[in-house]
């Protein structure tokens, strides 16, 4: 890290098509490589959906050990991931690399670690202490790769879009409602009209009765939970604008959202659930939360009546 801001790019889906855009500085991470041996791994693991089977042996094989990749040749890596040579150079270049020298090459420069969290093995007893420093070194990885890959046109838009919104409803469930929950209730501290329910039913019917000029913003981390997905088509037929937040650049959300704001993690099989990618999803809330804070008419006002009423139930 030298303190410069780092000038890295990602895709995220913006209506019609995919669009590369810098960092947004809001959630600025300083380095000195343009794309650093993290975000290349950051990159390949947001699109393993999108992957097809030969391509995503490739990805599983680099993901596992992404340092083992660097002294392996081409037919190699291919041979390991039960792959062709053609594969692994595919599976490059859709991520944006102009192959696989190059994906090497930026690894190493990187030193890319392996996650911590995977050298934690289900099932066998662990020392409490070094369980929770893994997952926080595990955590503070993934945020820091969400900072690299964010767009700053998709939150952006979406800052323009709540602001401008006459209701706001958030689809989430799973790992993802307490975050939906979190952000409706914030939003609602601002003074905007937002809502969150909990029963899929209740989102679904509500979803669908939004219509123009509401947004509706999902949370998902695999962007193909159904009932998310059935919400937010509502949503869209009703003539609601869709923003998804989500940790994969391909699903299904993707690819109805007018906005998709790609920034997650990779799980590991230790955690089943989407833990550390729900607490990136909250931290892209935060940021967006703030900017709001400063643009929303009135928000000091709202803020201050609701700390008025939190002192009632306080001691």
């Amino acid at each position: 890290m030298n303190g410069r801001d780092l000038k890295c790019s990602f895709t995220v889906h913006l209506g019609g098509g995919w669009r590369s855009q810098p960092l947004p500085s809001v959630l600025a991470v300083t380095s000195e490589n343009t794309v650093t041996g993290a975000d290349v791994r950051e990159r390949v693991r947001s699109h393993l959906p999108a992957f097809s089977p030969a391509e995503r042996r490739v990805a599983d094989v680099f993901l596992a050990d992404p340092l083992g990749v660097i002294d392996l040749s081409v037919t190699q890596l291919a041979a390991r991931a039960g792959s062709s040579p053609a594969s692994v150079v595919r599976m490059c270049t859709s991520i944006g690399l102009r192959g696989f020298q190059d994906l090497k090459t930026r690894v190493a420069l990187a030193h890319v670690p392996a996650a911590p969290v995977d050298a934690l093995v289900a099932g066998e007893p662990q020392d409490a202490h070094r369980a929770t420093v893994a997952v926080l070194r595990d955590t503070a990885a993934a945020l820091e790769s969400a900072a690299a890959v964010l767009d700053p046109a998709a939150v952006n838009d979406l800052v323009d879009g709540l602001l401008a919104a006459r209701r706001i409803q958030l689809g989430a469930v799973g790992t993802s409602a307490p975050v939906a929950a979190d952000a409706a209730y914030r939003l609602t501290t601002l003074g905007l009209d937002a809502t969150f329910v909990t029963d899929v039913h209740a989102q679904h019917v509500s979803a669908r009765m939004l219509g123009p000029g509401a947004v509706f913003l999902a949370v998902s981390h695999t962007g193909s939970t159904f009932e998310t997905l059935a919400a937010a088509r509502a949503a869209k037929a009703a003539g609601a604008r869709v923003y998804v937040i989500t940790s994969f650049a391909s699903s299904p959300l993707t690819e109805i959202a007018d906005v998709a704001i790609v920034a997650g993690s990779a799980e590991t099989k230790v955690r089943v659930e989407a833990l550390t990618s729900r607490l990136v999803h909250l931290t892209v809330l935060d940021a967006i939360f703030l900017v709001l804070k400063q643009r929303v008419a009135g928000a000091e006002e709202h803020l201050q009546a609701t700390s008025e009423v939190l002192t009632e139930h306080r001691f």
